[in-house]
């Protein structure tokens, strides 16, 4: 196996660097739903005034409902009329957002507070998401759609692919996603297509090096701006594979998900989220720590973007156990409504994430692990609360 492949012991590159070195860690995506042609500049003062608040109405089949876990937010749920059954065999209440129907999803903006969607609006603006609050809410509106498609109904892989050999694969990926200085979203949408791929083409063992970096190198042009040159890609893999099967795989891939490269990032999920429920800038770098700590983790593939993002958050914060105040507290609760899932399966996703962060410093697959250990992220991988495994599961359960 060549010298720098995934499977290799020896580190692609050092994680250990100077902070004043390393890139920023986030770009916020303007115009990424949307053509800036068709958003004309309004008042905003016009604007302000036709925010109202949405009378909730009183429907049998939808319930206001505390988290089991000491109230730490609000979701939205379906009576038990019609449960579903998940992938580990057990009965629980399906998400408004179902990932194989959207039903009642037009109904969404009639369901929520009036104050969210004006938050939404709020943060998107603030998010440099947008240039006109007048599109934030059908922006935020067509997230949740996008985030159902291509969804997996579980997490099996093929039997070749073990989830060993793919957190091996993820982790090679996740370094040189830094060493080439990509932007977040870009290691998201490889990881994604990365998944579909794994479901929708067949590839020999031998070639999945290869996939991966395919999928890197589709992310990249959807999202980068500058793209290396694919003799550079060759020669991170210490030239294990030609330019010739290296375009050839893409070929493969593109027509193998038909060129659909929608994806909408977790990571969009998490800072609207954030934002909204006005966290520290700590709380965020954790909850980013965790949500990429899922990449690495095949049993998160069956689960919406939304629910990854809402479950690192939420165990961020219990982390960190900030005091907690009258006004954030509020805005925890407001911010926790758009968590559109089953309580069994975010505590499920918390106790993933949880067992994958205890182990974190111990596993060969320590990419990310070492990326948020530096003072840029302050440190948030070598929290002590995060080595405490009996601890962390104990608040999952």
């Amino acid at each position: 196996m060549a010298r720098t492949s995934f499977c290799d012991s020896k580190p692609l590159l050092d994680l250990h660097k100077k902070a004043d070195e390393r890139r920023a860690p986030f770009r916020s995506l303007a115009n990424v739903y949307g053509p800036v042609d068709r958003w004309q500049p309004v008042d905003v003062g016009l604007q302000e005034t036709r925010i109202t608040s949405v009378k909730m109405e009183t429907d049998h089949r939808w319930e206001r409902r505390l988290s089991a876990q000491k109230n730490e937010g609000i979701l939205l749920g379906i009576h038990e009329d019609s449960r579903t059954r998940s992938a580990a065999g057990c009965v629980e209440e399906p998400v408004l957002l179902h990932p194989f129907s959207l039903q009642g999803l037009h109904s969404l903006q009639a369901l929520v507070p009036g104050l969210l969607r004006h938050e939404v609006e709020l943060a998107l603006e603030k998010l440099d998401l947008i240039w006109d609050r007048t599109y934030a809410w059908d922006i935020f509106l067509e997230m949740m759609r996008t985030q159902t498609q291509n969804s997996f109904p579980n997490a099996d892989l093929p039997r070749h692919f073990t989830d060993a050999t793919r957190a091996i694969l993820v982790d090679w990926l996740i370094q040189v996603h830094e060493l080439m200085s990509f932007q977040e979203e870009t290691l998201y949408l490889t990881i994604h297509l990365l998944n579909r791929s794994l479901h929708h083409i067949k590839v020999a063992t031998a070639n999945l090096q290869l996939l991966g970096m395919v999928c890197l190198f589709i992310a990249a042009k959807k999202e980068e701006c500058l793209l290396p040159e694919v003799s550079a890609l060759c020669y991170l893999m210490d030239h294990t594979y030609t330019k010739h099967q290296l375009l050839r795989m893409e070929r493969k891939v593109l027509c193998g998900l038909e060129f659909n490269l929608t994806h909408c990032s977790p990571l969009h999920f998490l800072i609207l989220l954030a934002s909204i429920a006005r966290c520290s800038a700590k709380v965020v770098w954790m909850a980013r720590y965790l949500l990429e700590l899922s990449l690495l983790e095949g049993e998160c593939v069956a689960f919406l973007p939304v629910q990854l993002a809402g479950a690192a958050l939420c165990l961020s914060r219990r982390l960190l156990k900030e005091p907690p105040t009258p006004e954030g507290e509020a805005a925890w609760c407001l911010a926790s409504s758009i968590n559109v899932g089953s309580e069994t399966a975010l505590l499920r996703i918390m106790h993933i994430l949880a067992t994958a962060a205890a182990k974190a410093h111990s596993r060969e697959t320590c990419a990310t692990f070492l990326k948020f250990s530096s003072p840029e992220t302050m440190n948030v991988s070598r929290h002590p609360e995060l080595s405490n495994a009996p601890s962390l599961l104990g608040i999952c359960t």
